[in-house]
Parts: C-alpha cells; structure tokens; sequence
C-alpha cells in the first residue's frame, strides 16, 4: 500500500478480472457541458465537468491572443490541466500498484499553439496545437532502484488515457439542434 495507504490493487484487480468476462462494462462515456451560453459577453463562459453532477461549475475565460481578457483559464489552460491530471493520476495509480513509494509528483503541460490559424489570418497555419510538452518532477523515496522508475514511467506514459488520445487523436463528431425564437 504504497502512497498514502489506498490498496489500489483491492480497487482494480476485482475491475480487471470483471473486465476479462464482460469487457462491455469497461466503456465508460465522460462528459463535460457548458452553460449559459446566451449572455452578451463572447469572450467568457462556464462548463460543467464530470458525467455524473459533481456540483462544480468552471467558469472560463478566451485568451488575450484572440481578443479575450485572459482572465479565467481558457480552453488551452483546460486541456493542458486535463492531460496534467490524467498523467498524475496515472503515475500515482501505477506506483502504488508497483509498490514505488513518492515523495513528490508534479506534472506540468505546457502546449502551443499559433493563433493566426482560428482567427483566419493564414490559411496555411493549422487550427491546432502545435506542440504539447509534458514535464514530469518526481521524486521517489531514497532506496527505490532508479530501473523500477523508469518502468514506472514508461508505463505510466503507455496507460495515460489522454495523453495516448492527444498522441493518435481521436474521431470526433458534431450535431446540432437549431431553433429560433425571440430575442
């Protein structure tokens, strides 16, 4: 029970044999909505995170590059937190599996992108981060074998959920409900 305690093998070894017989079970769906889309205020808005209601509301603002306030995270800041948690966890997960005890954990996301291609200045430039770069500051107890973090790692990078989305991207579609009504 590396880590705080929490035997994270009794949380998932009973998933995972579950998963073995009956692997429709592992699909998951997650959900994220905005809201209040309809004030007068383009550049700010809020979404509501989690597939089930959590109660949490994150208000969200546009960046100063596109003519925002940059005064909230925007959705850069959103997604780079996503990938920054997900890799986390994912690192904690694994090494209280692994049995690595840290003694710190900080994960940063920092991602690029060239605005000129949302706000069709240059055709040419794709709308789309460039680069994403993740850093990693970890800190394992005096004693562990440097080999067993790097394994640690490697397997972390290989099961983050996100980050391997980001690296082979992903089929997204869009719909559309319209209706008019009073202004």
């Amino acid at each position: 029970m590396a880590n705080g305690g929490i035997d994270v093998r009794s949380r998932q070894d009973p998933l995972r044999k579950h998963y073995k017989v009956s692997p429709e079970d592992a699909r998951i769906t997650d959900r994220a909505i905005t809201t209040g889309g309809t004030g007068l205020d383009p550049f700010h808005g809020k979404v509501v995170p989690g597939s089930e209601d959590y109660g949490i509301v994150w208000p969200f603002g546009i960046h100063r590059a596109v003519g925002g306030d940059h005064d909230l995270p925007n959705p850069g800041d959103i997604l780079s937190a996503a990938l920054a948690a997900c890799l986390d966890s994912t690192i904690r997960l694994i090494a209280a599996r692994m049995g690595v005890y840290l003694t710190s954990l900080s994960v940063e996301v920092a991602a690029d992108v060239d605005v000129r291609g949302c706000l069709l200045v240059d055709r040419e430039v794709p709308v789309a981060f460039q680069e994403m770069r993740c850093h990693v500051a970890l800190m394992a107890a005096n004693g562990t074998d440097p080999q067993l973090v790097q394994m640690l790692l490697a397997a972390s990078e290989n099961c983050c959920v996100n980050l391997q989305t980001l690296r082979s991207g992903v089929r997204i579609t869009t719909s559309t409900d319209i209706s008019f009504g009073a202004a």
